[in-house]
């Protein structure tokens, strides 16, 4: 059975969907079939970072009304034959979002996908619920912005359903010179957030560029790409080191 991961944060700009994006084509390098799932109805940009703005058709909801299937709905990757998208709506159209839907969307997911990632809108509204109602594990995105970290502690409260280790932190865009004006180190970021590190990734020059043109950062990139390889890892069941900043 496949893995359900939410990617949530509480305030904008921390770079769910970027981390979402980048974890998706480094799962699928490893031979995994993958499914990223955008839950940010209206404001959906998932399909925008992985190249596949002109592909995708059909949403969610369309699955969910079953106006198509899953296999109809989903685009795939050309570049990435076992990288997935399943789109959110770009309009709300009197939908609503059904906890019993949900459960059978994501049962059928888990059937057919290794990893499920599920790109979460900011904030804790409809979306962050239907992202976290059948994930098997979360990831909580923040920066080292003291807003940031101020909402990730926020969102962790509303997760508490989760039991130890089904919940954890993975500090972003992270610029060593700043963090040293600020006096502000990775255990800081913990200790705010009240989470088990996954991950850092660290600030690349290379990250707006490539999430502008829809492909995932170079193999060879030592700083972003190799973080979010390593966490992959780390997802995936494998020891990986943590990235030094």
């Amino acid at each position: 059975m496949g893995k359900i991961i939410a990617v949530v944060s509480g305030k904008g700009g921390t770079g769910k969907t970027t981390f979402t994006s980048n974890i998706g084509f480094a799962l699928a390098s490893m031979g995994k079939k993958v499914l990223c799932l955008d839950c940010d109805i209206t404001l959906r940009n998932l399909d925008l970072a992985l190249g596949l703005s002109d592909s995708a058709f059909m949403d969610f909801s369309d699955v969910m009304s079953g106006r198509c299937t899953l296999e109809e709905a989903t685009v795939h990757h050309g570049k990435y034959p076992s990288l997935f998208l399943l789109a959110a709506p770009l309009a709300f159209d009197g939908f609503r979002v059904e906890p019993a839907q949900v459960k059978a969307l994501m049962a059928e997911i888990r059937e057919k996908f290794d990893f499920c990632l599920v790109d979460a809108p900011a904030g804790l509204g409809q979306g962050f619920r239907m992202a976290t109602q059948e994930a098997d594990h979360v990831v909580v995105v923040t920066t080292t912005d003291v807003t940031a970290l101020r909402d990730a502690q926020r969102t962790v409260m509303e997760l508490e359903r989760f039991p130890n280790g089904k919940v954890h932190l993975v500090v972003n865009r992270v610029a060593k010179k700043l963090m040293k004006q600020l006096h502000t180190t990775i255990d800081d970021a913990m200790d705010a957030a009240g989470l088990p590190l996954l991950g850092v990734v660290p600030e690349d020059s290379d990250i707006p560029r490539c999430l502008n043109q829809g492909i995932p950062l170079r193999d060879d990139n030592f700083y972003a790409a190799r973080a979010y390889y390593n966490i992959a890892r780390r997802i995936d069941g494998f020891k990986a080191p943590l990235m030094k900043i």
